[in-house]
């Protein structure tokens, strides 16, 4: 919450904030954020990158679409790769909007890069 407060006082920072961030991650999220970070900016080269919470985020018109968040930092068992409501995923009355990862393989890149070109479109 205190990264999340700095940042709403001044302006997020952009995509050399991301890499730095992504830069001081741990060795297993490191390769994870720097794939998604790619995988956002080949499918999505339109969303900006900023941070949220402190971790890598894309936004677009300054709205955040979709986000990356650490296991480490959170102390979780697996990292999040998440999209925000303002992604247009809408399908049906329900439909994920976060995914666990442990790894990504050719099936779970080719599974996000879909996601985050349909939500930012």
């Amino acid at each position: 919450m205190e990264e999340r407060s700095r940042e709403l006082k001044k302006k997020p920072g952009g995509e050399a904030e991301v890499l730095a961030r992504i830069a001081a991650m741990s060795a297993a999220d490191r390769l994870m954020a720097a794939r998604i970070h790619a995988i956002v900016k080949s499918h999505a080269p339109h969303l900006v990158p900023r941070t949220w919470y402190g971790m890598p985020a894309y936004a677009k018109d300054g709205e955040v679409i979709c986000f990356f968040q650490s296991a480490d930092k959170f102390k979780t068992r697996y990292s999040t790769f998440g999209f925000s409501d303002k992604a247009k995923l809408d399908q049906g009355s329900a439909w994920p909007v976060a995914f666990a990862l442990r790894e990504l393989n050719a099936e779970t890149e080719a599974l996000l890069g879909a996601l985050i070109q349909r939500a930012a479109a």
